[in-house]
């Protein structure tokens, strides 16, 4: 995944990048692997704080209406931050990298993990690699949650809640596990 990710910056960051005088001359490369690696990074921080939903819709949507997630604010954050710290590159430069780039990469990445013909990106892989959970069902469980055909919090701890990922039965409380584990450790729990 993090090879079709770097491919997608080179692509759509290539003149935003060469092109740019603020760019220091040989930097080209370290701005655009910074990129890549922070764009996943930042889906990480998403996830991991609460923005997984967000982060299934804009799969299921196939990458449409990115600019308007609280996913992308936060992962194109998350891609200043490391352009001005790791690269020395100016707040306004880091700033207009990440508005330029990141809308972009992530509505091509979703949408190349919603379609099934493309093996390059699998959304599981991908969703197991923003939350450190691999191996876990994540669209399954996320589809057997679109039973009102939205997908929401209540839905998401409903279906994470069970053991191991499994959906709670009833009215039985959860004995652990999956997403809910996952939050409660962040939260104390």
């Amino acid at each position: 995944m993090l090879e079709t990710l770097m491919n997608l910056v080179r692509e759509h960051a290539g003149s935003t990048v060469n092109n740019n005088p603020a760019v220091p001359a040989g930097q080209s490369e370290n701005v655009m692997q910074t990129v890549a690696s922070s764009i996943l990074g930042g889906l990480g921080q998403q996830a991991q704080g609460g923005g997984l939903g967000n982060i299934i819709s804009m799969i299921t949507n196939g990458g449409q209406n990115v600019q308007q997630s609280p996913v992308t604010q936060g992962v194109q954050q998350n891609v200043e931050q490391n352009l001005m710290q790791k690269l020395g590159i100016s707040p306004q430069v880091a700033m207009s990298i990440a508005s330029a780039v990141v809308p972009i990469v992530l509505s091509k990445l979703m949408s190349k993990a919603a379609d099934p013909n493309d093996k390059s990106v699998d959304a599981n892989s991908m969703l197991g690699a923003a939350t450190g959970q691999q191996g876990t069902d994540w669209m399954g469980m996320a589809s057997a949650a679109m039973a009102d055909g939205k997908l929401d919090m209540s839905d998401l701890m409903r279906v994470f809640s069970g053991q191991k990922g499994q959906p709670a039965q009833g009215n039985q409380p959860s004995s652990g596990g999956g997403l809910g584990d996952m939050l409660g450790g962040l939260f104390g729990k």
